[in-house]
């Protein structure tokens, strides 16, 4: 599929989604999106994970943006952006092991939830990261990486060897490890000195030093994806809804390897079909 018949189609889908009415999103349904697999580790995981951010409002944009997304987001909401993303292909999840989200993760997956892998994101201080890690493994987690601010944290002070027992403490638990950083010198240096990790989470935007989203900045983070030798998964791929779908899938899909994959988290109450969108972004360039 070239990129003329990419933008036809994504140009139908958000026409469709636009549209709304029940006509309007059945067209954008006739087909469930094949959404590729990417390995982490020894697990197989959707080339696009489903992003938890928005379900604890974290927005990037505003407080007042925040505060409206975690009222929005109950129980039952989530629950059925979890469905909706497993009806259309994405068979991942990233979340942080906090408490709401083990006790809902564990009731979905009792009640029979259609979405069956959940990757931890571990973004507890340092002195309870270890017991995030263990809470994580027993709740299921089927992999787990540390949040980008805790990585940069340790890496800013040169704690190498705390950052490592973090790593080594998941992969004793038997579940791929991984890091996550919005700084691009992390991962090369943690390549370097051969951590054992099995992936990497790069943010396409250097936020933690300030909300900047320069398109330069998705440059160098493409730059350094390519000098890893295990898989990445890109984030904040869409500029934390600064970018248009089309676009940000489209550039970024078109410079990650395609052993890489990307994750991305929608506002559900903007449109819960952004879900069927992305997934349908992530077949067609996908194959491109």
């Amino acid at each position: 599929m070239n990129r003329r018949e990419f933008m036809r189609r994504s140009g139908l889908l958000g026409a469709a989604v636009a549209a709304g009415g029940v006509a309007g999103i059945a067209r954008a349904k006739e087909a469930a999106p094949r959404v590729p697999t990417i390995k982490i580790g020894s697990l197989a995981v959707s080339r696009l994970i489903l992003g938890s951010n928005p379900f604890w409002g974290f927005s990037h944009k505003s407080p007042q943006l925040d505060e409206e997304m975690k009222q929005y987001h109950t129980d039952e909401v989530i629950v059925r952006v979890l469905d909706e993303a497993a009806a259309c292909g994405v068979t991942t999840v990233t979340a942080p092991p906090d408490q709401r989200w083990l006790d809902l993760w564990a009731k979905y997956r009792a009640s029979g939830g259609k979405l069956p892998l959940w990757i931890s994101q571990c973004h507890g201080p340092p002195e309870h990261m270890p017991e995030e890690i263990d809470a994580s493994v027993k709740a299921g987690a089927h992999a787990v990486f540390i949040q980008g601010g805790r990585t940069e944290e340790q890496f800013g002070q040169g704690k190498f060897d705390t950052l490592r027992a973090w790593v080594d403490r998941i992969k004793e638990a038997g579940l791929p490890a991984g890091a996550a950083a919005h700084w691009p010198e992390v991962h090369p240096e943690l390549q370097k000195r051969k951590f054992p990790l099995d992936f990497y989470y790069q943010c396409f935007y250097n936020v933690s030093k300030g909300d900047t989203y320069r398109a330069a900045e998705r440059e160098k983070a493409v730059e350094v994806l390519r000098t890893l030798e295990k898989p990445v998964i890109a984030y904040k791929i869409l500029a934390a809804g600064r970018l248009r779908a089309n676009e940000g899938f489209e550039y970024a899909l078109a410079h990650i390897r395609k052993t890489d994959g990307v994750c991305v988290g929608i506002y559900a109450k903007l449109a819960i079909d952004q879900v069927r969108q992305n997934a349908t972004y992530t077949e067609t360039l996908s194959a491109m």
